[in-house]
């Protein structure tokens, strides 16, 4: 069993859902060395998401961004945690309901994502900045 562990920097881009799988993929040279295995991506913040959905169509991405805007507005009247700016508290909400990370496999040194598959970051800021992923591959050569 052999195990890789490597943190990833993700470019800032703006709020919406974003698809990673290839900027991840191209800083983990280790995956082909591992024929049947498990890929773990977590990302190390509280207001940005990862999940695998649709990879070719982009208006599923804008749908996710116009759902999740109407199910965590901005500006509730309810929201205390409000100092970092109204998009804060509803991005600590979203990065809540969709997960920080995400367990692929890994088959003959890729992952095995299926055809219409990719990896999303979801971006809840207006300002969220370069985001920091931590990879874990882990199986056998």
């Amino acid at each position: 069993m052999v195990y890789f562990q490597k943190r990833l920097r993700l470019p800032a881009v703006r709020r919406g859902f974003h698809l990673v799988t290839d900027l991840l993929v191209a800083e983990l040279p280790e995956l082909e060395q591992i024929r049947i295995g498990t890929a773990h991506f977590f990302i190390q913040h509280t207001s940005a998401s990862l999940s695998v959905n649709e990879n070719a169509d982009p208006t599923v991405r804008m749908d996710f961004e116009s759902y999740f805007n109407q199910a965590v507005p901005e500006n509730a009247p309810y929201f205390r945690h409000t100092l970092e700016g109204p998009d804060d508290m509803p991005a600590h909400l979203k990065a809540a309901m969709l997960g920080h990370a995400v367990s692929l496999p890994i088959s003959n040194g890729e992952l095995a994502l299926g055809t219409w598959q990719g990896i999303y970051l979801g971006e809840h800021r207006n300002q969220g900045g370069r985001r920091w992923v931590m990879a874990t591959l882990m199986g056998t050569q």
